[in-house]
């Protein structure tokens, strides 16, 4: 190439590749639209001819881009050309495009109006002449019909079939065998080891349901047991009123004994309603242990009082004064920022709705761009489909020649396959002869081995049960002494099992006896604990009723939004 045209094509590559996201939208659309059967290849041609018409048209003149066109086949120019020089496809989605990549005032002065020049002003319509020309061009053009060549039949490389095996005779009967010695009917009856087992297990049970009569009730208090404690209390009510100390723990020992006594001297009926769950020992246990702790903690509790320390019950009333401040605020936030999502949900409500409106529109406008793109494409298929009857009529031509080559390649196979029969014949026979000689051996073979397996063999063996083995092991002896010993053991064994027996018995008295004590101490702090409770839940109730509800300035304005937006809505969706 010259220096010049060799500087031509380096611009024309890097102006290619620099504007590559520009050209690419065009190429995309052209695809879509206009180039439905276009093919890929052809696409870097399309680009190079777009970003000529694009950006170097002014410097390299009409005259010499008409003569770039020209050298190229005229039915994919047309197209091309007839596509990218659309005024509407200009003003409107190619600008919008672009607008995306660059400014869109530099791409309206520099890109655009160039373009629009060469199409819209009628005294200088010199593109429009060009896509005229090439239209022309193709009108007149005349299409070349190919002539086909007609086929030419080949012989046919045919496998050679394999033999087809004959299936072998039917064997000679096999001799009866006599029958066996049926099976013992002992083998299906249970064992008498297992009878006497269950019989065992029945007797421990009745036994064990015998010793343990004796069942603790979880609701009752012994009488002895009231008895002694209320003589306890008694007593030290008055080692008390002797003792001389401050007032108030005078007072707050004397109301907790009082108590403590009341509730003993009630009648077991009353302590039997009040416990309504039957608990397990683990459960009785542990409870008891938490109301002993609770105890040992006010006893401690009473001593620092004694002692002088202070009385932490106003700072418990400042401390619950501040908390119920500090709800107080946390409720007032959470409920603007409840009334702040209800209002951004109307407002995203109201922005749907426009959104709903814009979209309408541009479904608009769509169908009717689909409605003329589908015109085009009827036509386009009108056009293919006489093209392809043509093919037809040209082909079924062809294919009479071919019926004639067909039915002589016929009669050669015939030929073929009965060479083949007559050959594999004489194969199976020899194979038949072969498996005969086989199963002649097999079928003696088998007659012996039944013959060894029918003669019969010593199955008895006496034993003396009072002789020892003879292996020459230490400790070795007799099936008589086994079973002498074995019953010694068994001897053992149940009497060791008696006194495990006793000893579990013992234990689990020992422990109901603690479990029945647990008992009676946690229905006396449960009685004691509900009252506190009771008093405590009448206190709430008193304050709460004194309180009046606080409304927030900002509440109130969030929630006068709210309306306001939600009316707004109503009215715009009864519009849509």
């Amino acid at each position: 190439l010259n220096v010049t045209e060799e500087k031509f094509v380096l611009d024309t590559v890097a102006g290619c590749t620099e504007y590559k996201s520009i050209l690419d939208v065009v190429i995309n659309a052209f695809y879509v639209q206009d180039g439905k059967y276009c093919p890929i290849s052809e696409r870097n041609l399309y680009i190079v001819i777009c970003y000529l018409a694009t950006f170097q048209l002014e410097e390299i003149g009409l005259q010499r881009f008409s003569r770039i066109v020209k050298s190229l086949d005229t039915a994919k120019m047309q197209q091309f050309l007839r596509f990218f020089f659309n005024d509407l496809y200009l003003n409107t989605w190619i600008k919008d495009e672009w607008s995306h990549f660059y400014d869109s005032e530099y791409v309206k002065e520099n890109w655009i109006d160039p373009l629009l020049r060469y199409v819209i002003l009628k005294w200088q319509p010199k593109v429009q002449q060009l896509i005229e020309k090439l239209t022309d061009k193709l009108s007149n053009h005349t299409t070349t019909v190919k002539t086909w060549r007609v086929t030419q039949p080949k012989e046919f490389n045919l496998t050679v079939p394999k033999p087809r095996a004959i299936p072998p005779p039917s064997p000679a009967p096999l001799p009866v065998l006599p029958k066996r010695q049926p099976v013992p009917p002992s083998i299906y009856k249970p064992p008498k080891e297992r009878k006497q087992l269950e019989e065992i297990k029945t007797k421990n049970i009745q036994k064990a349901k015998v010793t343990n009569t004796n069942q603790f009730r979880c609701a009752t208090i012994k009488p002895e047991k009231r008895e002694f404690l209320c003589r306890i209390i008694s007593a030290v009510l008055v080692l008390w009123s002797q003792i001389s100390c401050e007032q108030y723990l005078d007072v707050v020992w004397e109301s907790v004994l009082a108590q403590y006594f009341e509730e003993l001297t009630k009648q077991p009926q009353d302590l039997i309603d009040n416990i309504s769950i039957k608990l397990n020992t683990a459960a009785i246990l542990r409870e008891g242990a938490l109301y002993q702790r609770k105890l040992e903690e006010e006893l401690k509790r009473i001593e620092n009082l004694q002692q002088g320390a202070g009385d932490p019950s106003e700072f418990l009333e400042w401390q619950k004064q501040m908390r119920g401040k500090d709800l107080e605020e946390q409720l007032t936030e959470i409920e603007c920022r409840r009334l702040q999502g209800k209002l951004s949900y109307e407002e995203a409500v109201l922005a749907h709705q426009n959104v709903i409106q814009e979209n309408k529109k541009k479904a608009d406008l769509l169908r009717e761009e689909k409605a003329e793109l589908m015109h085009l494409y009827a036509e386009k298929r009108l056009q293919e489909q006489k093209q392809m009857k043509e093919l037809v009529e040209q082909v079924m031509e062809g294919h009479k020649n071919v019926k004639q080559v067909k039915a002589k390649i016929q009669e050669y196979k015939q030929q073929i396959v009965q060479q083949v029969c007559e050959e594999s014949g004489e194969l199976l026979r020899q194979a038949l002869e072969e498996k005969e000689d086989e199963n002649r051996k097999r079928y003696e073979l088998i007659q012996q081995i039944r013959a060894i397996e029918s003669t019969p063999s010593i199955r008895h063996k006496f034993v003396d049960l009072t002789e020892t083995g003879g292996h020459g092991l230490f400790g070795e002896m007799s099936i008589v002494e086994l079973r002498e010993r074995l019953a010694l053991l068994k001897e053992a064994q149940k009497a060791a099992e008696e006194e495990k027996r006793d000893q579990i018995i013992r234990e689990k008295q020992a422990k109901e006896q603690l479990l029945l004590d647990k008992l009676d101490q946690i229905s006396q702090f449960r009685a004691e604990l509900g009252r506190a409770a009771a008093l405590k839940q009448e206190e709430k109730k008193k304050s709460q009723s004194g309180e009046r509800p606080m409304n927030d300035e900002h509440i109130l304005n969030l929630q006068k939004k709210i309306v306001e937006k939600t009316m707004e809505r109503k009215k715009q969706a009864g519009l849509l």
